[in-house]
């Protein structure tokens, strides 16, 4: 019975909630995404007993039709439905078609699955861009989540088929051209686009933004549970779908720390990784656009940089300021935006056959986190060919167990206050605990220091215990101590001799930001951050050196001027 009451009020408020999202998409009257908001707080509040009372605003309205599907207008060419997918699951989409398609039209197919724990109408202001522009647009919501039947399989085999499905479908029930069919999709929707597209060799060109393409790159780098990143994505994925009973086991293993679990773990993100499946991808010549933001705090943009340079087909990389998925944001609300409008030019040119000059573009595009304008270069490799080496000199030694106040913020919050505010983190560099911070300052640059690509740590470490943690920060340090944070990584061991040294190479998170002349660059190390989990033992102690035989170092990539 209580399962009946969850899933009926879980109707409600997705019913609900499609509707704000869809009156942001179609431009809704106010006052009707007035009541649809109303609606929604009533479903939320009044569970089953309110279910009757949502759906009737809702009716009133005129947003919703009588059989509680979304109400649109016959010129949108939106329609909502069924589609079969793997093993007889039930997907909900919608399909949006040309204006002026006729019975005996080919148009272009663009297939986008949904973003994780996020309602069908996600895409529905860009799909109507794209049917606009003549394509047979189809959104699905992944299985597991809302409406859609099945278990959440975090784009493992079944969802891949899903693709193919909803590929299928499309093929039969619409007037889509076989020859030019193209997947996007944002974050969950970007990693299972690339899956599909290695395994359906129809698809001719993937959009995949803020994605990922190594699982355990992204949320196990430096051998480090990105802690806050993992619950987000359990507790989104418990609240809004039906996680299958390995990812509540893995997930079980991966936060709790469980080391005899850890390659399972790995086996598992692997197999859901499309670096995994590079060989095949680039077998089939996919035409392939990767977007990601700088501060990405679930899929950070080193493994996407990676994935890229090893692409054979077209290939195009994007990177911004910003958080997960804070770069398409605005776009997914109809409103203008850099990202979707780049995304619909690779799809055109790749799809339509549009002349649209994207073929002869740098096919690196970088913003500065720091300055307006993108820069472009002919590959990843050519973006910071300068190096600058600060010195770790001498030997310094820290205490675990507390936070330093060094950090690299909230997820999803700080690195969007960083994009539309300009604001990082901070930190006062000089009031940091020395016994809990390890800190290296340059001398003061008389230029602008213009950061681009992936800065690397190399040191000497010493531990007092066989398991620990660390986080290194790169900052850029203003007259008044202040430091901004430019990068960050964390780094985890097990398995190590007490009391002996060995080497520790680290690569921090790929960016670019221009650090002003007359600043300093401070590197920081500490044991503790609360994005990362830490490893270390009570009481236990890290000492840095810099041996005259291997001296410790962090070299910092800058553009070519």
């Amino acid at each position: 019975m209580g399962h009946t009451r969850t899933a009926v009020r879980t109707a409600a408020v997705g019913t609900a909630a499609a509707v704000l999202a869809t009156g942001a998409a179609f431009g809704l009257a106010p006052a009707a995404s007035a009541q649809a908001a109303e609606a929604l707080d009533a479903a939320e509040t009044a569970g089953v007993a309110g279910v009757a009372e949502a759906t009737g605003a809702l009716v009133a309205a005129g947003v919703v039709d009588t059989d509680g599907s979304v109400a649109t207008s016959a010129a949108a060419g939106v329609r909502f439905v069924d589609i079969t997918g793997d093993g007889g699951t039930v997907l909900k989409a919608n399909v949006v078609t040309p204006a002026e398609a006729g019975p005996t039209d080919r148009h272009p197919l663009v297939v986008l699955p949904t973003s994780w724990a996020t309602p069908q109408i996600e895409y529905l202001a860009q799909a109507r861009a794209l049917a606009d522009s003549g394509y047979i647009v189809v959104t699905y919501n992944s299985r597991g989540f809302w409406q859609s039947g099945g278990e959440i399989e975090v784009a493992g085999p079944p969802d891949i088929a899903d693709a193919s499905k909803v590929i299928d479908w499309a093929l039969a029930h619409t007037p889509a051209d076989p020859d030019r069919v193209g997947m996007a999709g944002v974050s969950y929707g970007a990693g299972i686009s690339l899956l599909a597209a290695a395994h359906d060799r129809r698809i001719k060109a993937v959009v995949a933004l803020s994605g990922w393409a190594d699982l355990i790159d992204s949320i196990y780098s430096g051998r480090t549970q990105h802690r806050q990143a993992a619950a987000f994505l359990g507790g989104t994925g418990h609240l809004t779908g039906r996680p299958s009973a390995e990812l509540r086991r893995i997930l079980d293993g991966f936060l709790s720390s469980d080391l005899s679990r850890e390659q399972e773990m790995i086996d598992w993100g692997r197999k859901r990784s499309p670096a995994t499946h590079l060989d095949r991808l680039n077998a089939n010549g996919t035409a392939v656009m990767l977007g990601n933001a700088w501060g990405d705090t679930f899929f950070p943009p080193n493994q996407y940089a990676s994935f890229y340079e090893k692409l054979t087909g077209p290939k195009r990389l994007e990177l911004r300021p910003g958080d997960h998925a804070t770069a398409e944001a605005t776009g997914l609300l109809g409103l203008p935006n850099d990202t979707w409008a780049s995304a619909r030019r690779w799809l055109d040119h790749h799809l339509r056959g549009v002349d649209n000059g994207v073929d002869r573009e740098q096919p690196v595009r970088l913003r500065s986190r720091t300055s307006g304008g993108y820069e472009g270069y002919p590959d990843w490799a050519s973006v910071g060919t300068r190096e600058r080496r600060l010195a770790l000199g001498g030997e310094q030694g820290i205490r675990t167990g507390l936070d330093s106040g060094a950090n690299g913020g909230v997820v999803l919050l700080s690195n969007a206050l960083d994009q539309f505010l300009g604001l990082p983190p901070a930190v006062s560099v000089p009031l940091l605990p020395r016994s809990y911070a390890a800190v290296w300052q340059s001398e003061r640059y008389p230029t602008a220091q213009r950061v681009r690509g992936t800065a690397r740590l190399h040191t000497t470490l010493t531990p007092t215990a066989p398991s620990g943690t660390l986080v290194a920060y790169l900052y850029d340090v203003g007259p008044l101590g202040v430091g901004k944070l430019v990068s960050n990584a964390p780094y985890t061991f097990h398995g190590r001799t007490p009391g002996e040294p060995f080497t520790v190479d680290l690569e921090l998170f790929s960016t670019a930001y221009d650090v002003p002349a007359g600043h300093r660059l401070a590197l920081v190390v500490d044991a503790a951050d609360p994005l990362y989990t830490e490893h270390n033992p009570a009481g236990a102690r890290l000492t840095f050196s810099s041996p005259p035989s291997d001296p410790s170092y962090l070299s910092v990539p800058l553009r070519a001027e």
